[in-house]
C-alpha cells in the first residue's frame, strides 16, 4: 500500500518535471496548512495537502483550506498517484 512520502514523492517528481518547484510548507505557528507549495513557470502558484490513500483532511486543514481559498489561491488534495497525474494534467492544459 501507497503512504503519503512515496505520493509526495510523486508529487515533487512531477513538478520539478515540468521546470517548477515544489516547496514543502511548515509553519510552526500555525498548524494545518497544506504541505506543499508547487510553483510552476509562468507564474502558476497552487497549494497541495498530500495524505496517504483512504485518508482525508483534519478539521483545522479543512479551516485552512478554505481561508487559502477565500484568499484567492487554488488548493488541491491528492491521495493516490492516478490523483497527483490528475492534478498536473490540469497545469499542463491552463
Amino acid at each position: 500500500m501507497l503512504k503519503e512520502t512515496d505520493i509526495e514523492k510523486r508529487l515533487v517528481s512531477e513538478v520539478e518535471k515540468r521546470g517548477g518547484e515544489c516547496l514543502k510548507y511548515f509553519n510552526p505557528a500555525k498548524i494545518g496548512y497544506p504541505d506543499r507549495i508547487c510553483l510552476l513557470p509562468g507564474g502558476v502558484l497552487f497549494w497541495v495537502e498530500v495524505k496517504a490513500p483512504t485518508k482525508i483532511p483534519r478539521n483545522i486543514q479543512l479551516i485552512r483550506m478554505d481561508r487559502l481559498v477565500s484568499l484567492g489561491q487554488k488548493v488541491h488534495v491528492v491521495d493516490t498517484f492516478d490523483a497527483v497525474d490528475r492534478l498536473m494534467k490540469i497545469y499542463d492544459n491552463p
